[in-house]
């Protein structure tokens, strides 16, 4: 499978929890061409409001693999990760990030994002993280109309 190929299955993760009146992220975790997991935000859901969509998978690809540490893993996102989120990618040591819609794509939806850029703060930090953004992006950022239709949404 490729990159967009794991995109679309982020982007159904995505929509899977817009259907259950969550907001409009999904994330999967790859291991060379095998899916290890996928979530959507349950930050609403759970009332934890580190239950974003990449987290959540973080701790579904640890426990599948036993291990906190996810080298070999790439995690494919719809929307690039805000800190928080790029903070746990780093220290779960995944090899690579790979987003849909920007930052300022989420902010432009009515998101508070930080603005801080995830390439931007891995380089900062120092991170062995590779950052790729843009893939799929109109599909990603499609997202935001799907969740703001939805009826019964929590925000």
């Amino acid at each position: 499978m490729s990159d967009v190929e794991f995109m679309h299955l982020a982007i159904a993760k995505a929509m899977e929890g817009i259907a259950l009146g969550q907001s409009p992220f999904g994330a999967v975790i790859v291991q060379g061409k095998r899916v290890i997991a996928g979530a959507h935000n349950t930050v609403w859901l759970t009332t934890d409001p580190t239950a974003h969509a990449e987290v959540n998978a973080i701790r579904l690809a640890a426990r599948e693999l036993e291990t906190i540490a996810l080298h070999g893993c790439t995690m494919v996102t719809t929307c690039e990760p805000c800190p928080m989120c790029l903070a746990v990618i780093h220290w779960a040591k995944l090899d690579r990030v790979i987003y849909g819609a920007s930052i300022a794509d989420a902010a432009a939806a009515g998101f508070s994002e930080l603005h801080l850029p995830a390439g931007e703060l891995a380089e900062r930090g120092r991170s062995h993280l590779q950052v790729h953004g843009g893939v799929c992006q109109p599909e990603c950022v499609a997202l935001f109309q799907h969740w703001r239709a939805a009826k019964g949404r929590a925000y």
